[in-house]
């Protein structure tokens, strides 16, 4: 049996995934938008309880919802550093 193979997704959104990872770093975004195969934040399974109308919500835009939770996530807690740094 053959595996398919992963379709690669698109530049931008490689470049926004890598923008939104290192969000609260100090790197030039110039050099994340050159190289952006360079960075690739690790990912771990978990198991997440969710409200059934949120799921719904998210998965109603599409393609991509965890992907999508894991942006809000990501920028709850970029958030949150700001209010810390004053």
């Amino acid at each position: 049996m053959r595996m398919k193979k992963r379709k690669s997704a698109p530049k931008q959104r490689k470049i926004g995934r890598l923008m939104a990872s290192i969000e609260d770093q100090d790197l030039s975004l110039d050099l994340i938008k050159e190289s952006p195969q360079y960075y690739r934040p690790i990912k771990i399974p978990i198991t997440l309880r969710l409200d059934a109308d949120m799921v719904a919500w998210l998965k109603k835009q599409g393609r991509g919802y965890q992907t999508r939770i894991n942006r809000m996530l990501r920028k709850a807690v970029a958030n949150e550093r700001k209010k810390e740094r004053g």
